[in-house]
């Protein structure tokens, strides 16, 4: 297998490269810590977008570039290399948008969310319904041309700085679980809803936020599909969520475990630095397969949750390999490590990735 790049893509690197040296300093990099870092991650998108280098493999008539998705891989890789922060992560949306949406709503809300100036965020969790989302209870009652909101949901990533949320909300209560919630495209900045802002272990507080729905409206024409079909809407996003599309990290471990390497020069070499170096060659290996897979047209389901359990497993090895050569007491290697801990949980629990591969890959208890 050749993964070097062909003339079309090194031009595309060299491009990026020069971009990127000509733009040091202006973002915060991708090892700053804290509050400013998430503040100004819708300016670093909109300059990603103007310079051609956001939205690469999504459709040009929403404001993408309709590139192979190589290209998302070189953008990850030199954003790494170059200590830059991460492309943001809004793929999931554009599936979920895309494939579900009518025309008039992609049409309405797509070029927006792609090009950065609308800001999005995605109301799935509740503080009851994080793994088990189908237990969700955040109501959506007709009323008239309208639907009235009511409910609580929680880990609203950027719902502080958001302009529409893609809601869940449950339509049909006498419905079964899985089949009475609907999906819906929510403005954010009107009355009854209310952000409230979640301080992180890592002292984070401008990255999650709980959001509460007291009688909050929203058009019935802004429901994405038909009534009942949010459970579909939700499987395409955390299908997409988990693959390698929306898996750009794996440089980024990379390169972190580099920067580790070079601080124990002359030293011994920690047991979890030379662990957590295995496993980011893993990773990086299997996703040259995935990413091999989808050049030819191969299209993934549940073998999303192979993805997203190896980068669980990759980024907390290399969590502790940062603990191991930092301790507690350099803040940047620590705060590496607390990150690194969440990802057991965000985008669906490791239990529930390993029941979705038993169930519906190895075919247990069936």
């Amino acid at each position: 297998m050749d993964f070097r790049d062909a003339p079309e893509e090194a031009a595309f690197r060299e491009r990026l490269r020069a971009w990127l040296a000509e733009n040091a300093g202006r973002f915060p990099t991708s090892s700053a810590a804290g509050d400013d870092y998430w503040a100004r991650q819708g300016d670093w998108h909109r300059a990603l977008h103007t310079a051609g280098f956001f939205g690469l493999s999504w459709p040009r008539a929403y404001g993408g570039h309709a590139l192979p998705p190589v290209y998302d891989v070189i953008l990850d890789e030199e954003l790494a290399l170059a200590g830059a922060r991460p492309r943001p992560s809004l793929g999931y949306l554009v599936q979920g948008l895309g494939r579900h949406g009518s025309e008039e709503l992609r049409q309405r809300f797509l070029p927006g969310l792609v090009d950065g100036t609308e800001r999005w965020c995605q109301g799935f969790s509740e503080p009851g319904a994080g793994s088990d989302l189908a237990s969700l209870t955040t109501s959506a009652t007709r009323d008239g041309d309208s639907y009235v909101l009511n409910g609580h949901k929680i880990w609203t990533s950027y719902s502080d700085v958001a302009d529409w949320c893609l809601l869940l909300a449950r339509t049909d209560p006498d419905a079964p679980r899985h089949k009475g919630i609907s999906a819906f495209v929510v403005s954010m900045g009107q009355p009854g809803v209310e952000q409230r802002p979640l301080r992180m272990m890592n002292g984070v507080t401008s990255e999650f936020g709980q959001v509460v729905l007291d009688g909050a409206r929203v058009p019935a024409d802004r429901m994405v599909g038909a009534p009942g079909e949010g459970w579909a809407l939700a499987m395409t996003v955390v299908g997409h969520e988990r693959e390698p599309a929306e898996l750009g990290f794996s440089a980024r471990y990379g390169k972190l475990v580099r920067d580790l390497t070079a601080r124990t020069e002359g030293t011994s070499l920690p047991a979890e630095l030379a662990w957590a170096a295995v496993q980011t060659e893993m990773l990086r290996l299997h996703l040259r397969r995935r990413l091999s897979e989808r050049l030819d047209g191969v299209r993934h389901g549940p073998e999303g949750s192979l993805d997203k359990l190896l980068m669980t497993w990759v980024e907390q090895d290399v969590g502790h390999a940062a603990l191991a050569v930092g301790t507690t007491r350099d803040a940047e290697l620590f705060s590496d490590y607390l990150y690194s801990r969440s990802q057991s949980v965000m985008g669906g629990t490791s239990q529930i990735q390993k029941n979705i591969i038993a169930s519906r890959i190895l075919g247990l208890g069936a």
